[in-house]
């Protein structure tokens, strides 16, 4: 008797479980579907070129020669058009500084659902905030990217660039074609790791750096998931392999940046250490922060 009662209890847990799942399904259909109804509406205007029923764009994006493709849309539809991966998530691709400067001047919300993608890699710091936090996140950095403070820079630029050419010359006195995307890629990094952080490889040729596979691998992994519809939700993404690398990624990134900043602190308690980064001719952008912060 005690067990029959014990299975009809759970049959009803079951039960009750299985339809308040299928009701959350069916609100969170219904949300993205008025969501969706606002991006076209809000879209409706530009004209663009014609979507997948239930890809979008991302099928052709993904191809290969994808970039003509995007160079053929921007050619075909001069200022602006929609791009959609998926069915739910759109944004206009502006070409115009008219445009630009129209849209991005309006201060709207930011879209979650695409800012959402860089919370785990880089948390809430300026780039997905809005409203009076990020004011006065912008209002703290502001000072740092002064014209003059900038200029400096320019010098750390151009060695690093003067790197990677010297690179290119050695290799086209082979006489053979060579792969310069991880070169550009590694060149970059490498500028903003000096300039933030003031140590980056000038050497170039360290392509096992833990740091920089990390980095390149948020960064494929990040496009690939923004046109696999199907990794946008968050729960569904973590259990794929390719979020499980993501994860693995990210927390590579984030011990080598927490080491940076834990070894700079530690020297900034030393008085001459701080006076003497204060002289140099320009501070890293670490020192900035740390320096509004603590000083």
């Amino acid at each position: 008797m005690v067990p029959s009662f014990l299975s009809l209890r759970l049959s009803c847990l079951g039960l009750w479980a299985s339809g308040l799942i299928l009701v959350l399904g069916f609100l969170k259909l219904i949300r993205l579907l008025l969501r969706r109804q606002r991006l076209a509406k809000a879209m409706g205007n530009f004209p663009g070129p014609p979507t997948h029923w239930l890809f979008g764009h991302a099928l052709e994006i993904q191809q290969t020669g994808s970039l003509d493709k995007v160079v053929s849309w921007a050619h075909q539809f001069p200022y602006a058009h929609p791009l959609w991966f998926g069915q739910f998530i759109g944004l206009l691709n502006i070409y115009e500084p008219d445009y630009a400067k129209a849209v991005y001047s309006r201060g709207d919300p930011k879209a979650p659902d695409v800012y959402d993608f860089f919370l785990q890699w880089i948390g809430r710091g300026l780039l997905v905030l809005e409203g009076p936090k990020w004011f006065q996140h912008r209002k703290l950095l502001t000072p740092g990217f002064h014209y003059d403070v900038l200029k400096p820079y320019v010098a750390l630029f151009a060695e690093s660039t003067r790197v990677m050419l010297d690179k290119w010359e050695e290799k086209a006195q082979e006489g053979k074609s060579f792969d310069i995307f991880c070169d550009v890629g590694h060149m970059a990094l490498n500028t903003l790791m000096k300039c933030t952080f003031g140590r980056g490889d000038t050497g170039l040729g360290h392509r096992d750096s833990s740091y920089y596979l990390a980095v390149s691998d948020l960064t494929l992994l990040m496009q690939q998931r923004l046109v696999s519809f199907h990794y946008h939700n968050d729960f569904i993404y973590w259990l794929t392999p390719h979020g499980r690398r993501f994860l693995r990624a990210c927390q590579v990134a984030h011990d080598h940046t927490d080491q940076v900043i834990r070894e700079r602190k530690a020297a900034l308690q030393d008085e001459k250490v701080w006076k003497k980064i204060q002289n140099r001719r320009h501070l890293d952008f670490l020192d900035i922060l740390l320096g509004a912060r603590g000083r």
